[in-house]
């Protein structure tokens, strides 16, 4: 079992960051950031389920070389999102890894498993159920939550520990999306609840 976050980075959770009035108003409506902190508290409570962050970072060649610009690249890209190397990309201290997490490479596609070190590392800890948050949940945490359901993986999704923008309605097309790819699609407190449940 672990858990996966996706882009807890200063670009996205930061006031100053350039994501973030994207986000903001479903952090508010959701409680994403205070719930974010308790899912990561936790699960580091137990020490068996690691914890693996992703970030997402851009060079000035990646912004100005690319040949094949997608919708949302194109919107990352003319605002120099995801800066690699810059403040930007850094994660956010108080949702931030801690010795003993694990950071995979960064990602510039939105599927974490298909362009990070992910699958290599959730092999080497055999691990076979993935829980995944963060943002965007209609954009990365969907990509990622769909091809780790291909794969084989167990997956388990999040009702509060993740925002997309949109609003409300986003929000309920994003659930129906999760729940289609995910084995579970659960709120913080009752993953956690799982998490300590005695082995049946």
């Amino acid at each position: 079992m672990g858990l996966l976050l996706v882009d807890l980075v200063n670009e996205n959770f930061s006031v100053d960051g350039k994501g973030y009035p994207i986000y903001a108003p479903e952090y508010e409506r959701l409680g994403t950031i205070g719930h974010l902190k308790r899912l990561i508290a936790g699960v580091r409570r137990h020490r068996d389920v690691p914890v693996l962050y992703s970030t997402t970072s851009f060079t000035d060649e990646d912004y100005t070389s690319w040949r094949h610009v997608s919708g949302i690249h194109r919107q990352m890209f003319d605002s120099r999102m995801f800066e690699a190397g810059t403040w930007h990309t850094e994660f956010h201290p108080e949702l931030a890894p801690r010795p003993g997490d694990v950071v995979l490479a960064p990602h510039k596609g939105l599927d974490v498993l298909q362009h990070t070190d992910l699958e290599f590392q959730l092999r080497q800890r055999g691990i076979e159920y993935l829980a995944i948050a963060g943002v965007s949940g209609i954009m990365a945490v969907e990509s990622t939550a769909r091809t780790a359901m291909e794969r084989g993986y167990h997956v388990t999704a999040f009702t509060d520990a993740i925002a997309a923008p949109g609003g409300l309605v986003t929000y309920q097309a994003m659930m129906r999306g999760l729940t289609m790819v995910s084995h579970r699609v659960l709120g913080v407190d009752d993953y956690l609840a799982s998490l300590d449940a005695p082995a049946a």
